[in-house]
């Protein structure tokens, strides 16, 4: 139930007032038309410039490149060659609608919220956008190129390697998506305490805990071996520490006037 006394901003661009339950379902309808037309926006343009080809053998560069001298990558369907790259352009037009798509979501959640909680909604595109594709090209850019060479490093040399590019590409979307899913530990965080699930105190008491399950999730979603899954785990061990501070940089920036601050963010005034 709403409360009368709290008030929301009338000059706010994505305020709202209640809405009967078939006009919620037309505006999500017509948000997610919107999110499809931009990742369609983003396949043409892709499709254009640079092509899909040139955006696989972007995607294949890390691999090619540790493969034995005249080595290449194959093909064992009869489709592959034509769907794996429409399934790279899709995922790379995705990537770049990116903040459009999770502009629209909080849009359509934000009628919701009071005007001193909208404050989150442009932080949190933007963060979560720079997080995600930060993940993904700590991926690309480092992890990939350890990944190989530790591959390659203990490849008996009686096997020939030729990856197929169906596999290949499971194995990149799938390391992508792990990395800059946990690249958004920050993002998470602060949600998480600022709509009261946890607080600083918890989050600050759950440190021993979160770095085991950090490697833990290193462990799973990454290959066995060192390298990589270290270069997991200290990054998101890194970006809670950040959440942290970061959650009572919001807390005290998106606070209800009529909230108590929470405990351990409060700013100390000096007279």
């Amino acid at each position: 139930m709403t409360d009368p006394t709290r008030k929301k901003d009338p000059e706010d661009e994505l305020a709202g007032s209640e809405q009967p339950f078939v006009e919620h379902l037309i505006e999500l309808r017509d948000r997610l038309i919107k999110s499809a037309l931009a990742v369609l926006v983003a396949m043409a343009a892709l499709a254009l410039y640079p092509g899909p080809t040139r955006l696989f053998d972007l995607l294949a560069q890390p691999l090619v490149a540790h493969l034995p001298k005249g080595a290449t990558m194959i093909a064992t369907s009869v489709i592959s060659p034509f769907m794996v790259p429409v399934m790279i352009l899709l995922a790379a037009a995705f990537l770049i609608a990116l903040p459009v798509v999770l502009y629209q979501l909080w849009a359509f959640v934000a009628p919701g919220l009071y005007s001193h909680e909208k404050k989150l909604v442009l932080p949190l595109v933007i963060s979560s956008t720079v997080l995600f594709f930060a993940g993904v090209a700590f991926c690309y850019f480092i992890v990939f190129g350890r990944v190989f060479t530790f591959i390659q490093h203990f490849a008996p040399k009686s096997i020939t390697a030729a990856p197929d590019v169906e596999a290949y590409l499971s194995f990149v979307l799938t390391m992508f998506l792990a990395f800059g899913l946990a690249f958004e530990v920050p993002v998470a965080v602060v949600v998480l305490a600022r709509v009261g699930v946890v607080s600083v105190a918890q989050l600050k008491s759950f440190r021993p805990y979160f770095i085991v399950l950090a490697a833990v999730v290193s462990a799973v979603v990454t290959p066995p071996d060192i390298v990589s899954m270290l270069a997991l785990a200290i990054p998101m061990c890194l970006l809670y520490e950040i959440g942290i501070w970061a959650t009572q940089l919001f807390i005290r920036k998106t606070a209800d006037p009529q909230e108590a601050p929470e405990p351990g963010t409060e700013v100390t005034r000096k007279s």
